[in-house]
């Protein structure tokens, strides 16, 4: 494993407009393929980004900021659900090929889950690494009754409540944006 970044190194903050040429060669380098930058690029160009968060290593001596991380939240619907709940999907999360396992993915979902809790966001659904995710407590989404309209590999299709009690009674089949159709 790699060094960690000092945590005074590195600040998580909502994207702006110059952000997005950096947020893009993060999604293509972390990715090797342009397919996830395309789905940011189209996510914002609809309109539908709940929240967007770059993770910046910061140099201490002139305070310049170089973007290394990318998350990105965005709206999903719920078909057939018995319950409404406005939950957000997560995808991509993406961090520079030299920066992976140093925590900055990590401290960019800490960040981004704490600023979802505290906007009353009741739940963040995901199709992502079965082994990475758990750790921010994402458990399986068929423990709420959920699926996802494609197919998937086992233990992918996961969900965290950011409210206690969020997915109760909200069962059907998620439907993520369709942007993300490629």
């Amino acid at each position: 494993m790699s060094e960690l970044l000092p945590a005074e190194d590195l600040v998580v903050r909502e994207e702006n407009p110059d952000d997005i040429e950096a947020i893009r060669r993060i999604n293509r380098l972390a990715f090797e393929r342009d397919v996830e930058a395309g789905i940011v690029d189209a996510l914002r160009e609809a309109g539908a980004v709940t929240l967007s968060m770059v993770a910046c290593q910061v140099d201490p001596a002139t305070g310049a900021e170089e973007v290394i991380g990318h998350a990105l939240y965005s709206p999903i619907i719920i078909e057939g659900a018995n319950e409404s709940c406005s939950a957000v999907g997560l995808g991509p999360l993406a961090v520079l090929p030299d920066y992976q396992r140093q925590g900055v993915g990590t401290f960019l979902m800490e960040v981004s889950l704490e600023i979802l809790r505290r906007a009353g966001h009741p739940a963040v659904i995901l199709v992502g690494h079965p082994n990475y995710y758990p750790r921010f407590g994402f458990l399986p989404a068929e423990e709420w009754g959920l699926s996802v309209a494609f197919e998937v590999p086992p233990g992918v299709f996961q969900a965290i409540e950011l409210q206690p009690g969020a997915l109760a009674g909200v069962a059907g089949t998620i439907r993520f944006r369709p942007e993300f159709v490629v």
